[in-house]
């Protein structure tokens, strides 16, 4: 897909006219930072859409693409997960990226989404990136809630644990958190800070500037930051992955789904999303050669593909509403 020359340059770094920034209340009581872009007013709305980020993630980062589907006249919302961003922290420490449970993130985007629904027009669409992705599987698996769509960018569906095997990996994890180092990093940051270059940005895009708009972001906002996670978290991550790859889990699944991903991702498991692919009942898997992690900031050559792929899935499988 071409790039169109019409359509006007974004800021990834400056919140767009539109944009609502608020608070959203679990039925909890958690307080949840949420953002909500209204679809164009002067034209049809084309639907709705919420879109979900990935572990320490923050919404700015994906402003780029979330533009691309606002001129295409969506309704976008989302929220950041309990736990990150700016909806808190579960510790005293803000660096670790700490849960017990993926559970309680289910249950929030199962209250979000159900509430989303009957507020706004349909056709509804969940879309999702890396951690946000698993949850977003697991909200489908678990409640088959039958949206119209879902896409998925770069999935965490498993973490990867190379170089040792699944079960010997969960296993550590799961001897650290009994051990008293449940609440503790399981590893370091690689580098600090993680500038253009770095091992952290050929993990992630290809694209420097864009790669550079997490850090410009982060220094507007210092507390959106968060570090690597805890041992626990990796207990309930090894955990929510086994429940999902239970036998008949996937074959329930009706909404039809995109997923997007790189075969040479080195952050999740490329061979877990194959494998999801082939039990969801409809599915289609666009897997690219050359990206990195973070499939929706690549560079320009590599990014068109994707958003040609999710236009082209929109269009075809996901009906307009009369």
């Amino acid at each position: 897909m071409k790039k169109n020359q019409e359509s006007p340059t974004i800021d990834r770094r400056a919140y767009p006219a539109g944009m609502v920034l608020d608070r959203w209340h679990a039925c909890d009581g958690w307080d949840h930072r949420r953002w909500t872009w209204p679809a164009p007013a002067d034209r049809p709305v084309r639907g709705s859409m919420v879109f979900q980020t990935g572990r320490g993630d923050i919404f700015e980062k994906y402003l780029e693409t979330l533009a691309e589907w606002h001129r295409a006249d969506w309704n976008l919302t989302g929220f950041d997960w309990r736990g990150q961003s700016g909806s808190g922290r579960f510790l005293n420490d803000p660096t670790v990226g700490h849960v017990v449970s993926f559970d309680p993130w289910i249950a929030d985007l199962d209250e979000f989404v159900t509430a989303w629904r009957a507020e706004l027009p349909g056709p509804h669409v969940l879309a999702s990136h890396s951690m946000g992705g698993h949850l977003a599987m697991r909200y489908l698996v678990d409640r088959r809630p039958g949206l119209d769509g879902a896409i998925f960018s770069a999935p965490m569906l498993k973490v990867v644990s190379k170089p040792l095997p699944e079960k010997v990996a969960a296993f550590i994890a799961r001897q650290f958190a009994r051990f008293g180092f449940a609440d503790q990093h399981a590893w370091q940051e690689n580098e600090r800070p993680s500038i253009p270059g770095s091992s952290r940005q050929k993990l992630l895009t290809h694209d420097f500037e864009r790669y550079s708009d997490e850090a410009w972001w982060i220094s507007q906002k210092p507390e959106l930051k968060i570090g690597p996670p805890s041992w626990q978290w990796l207990v309930a991550a090894y955990a929510s992955s086994a429940a999902m790859f239970a036998a008949g889990t996937f074959e329930q699944v009706t909404t039809p789904i995109l997923i997007l991903a790189a075969k040479k991702d080195r952050l999740v498991d490329s061979r877990a999303i194959r494998q999801a692919a082939r039990r969801l009942p409809d599915a289609r898997l666009f897997m690219h050669d050359y990206a990195a992690h973070e499939v929706l900031r690549e560079r320009d050559d590599m990014r068109d593909e994707f958003l040609a792929e999710i236009a082209e899935f929109l269009e075809k499988r996901v009906p307009r509403t009369a």
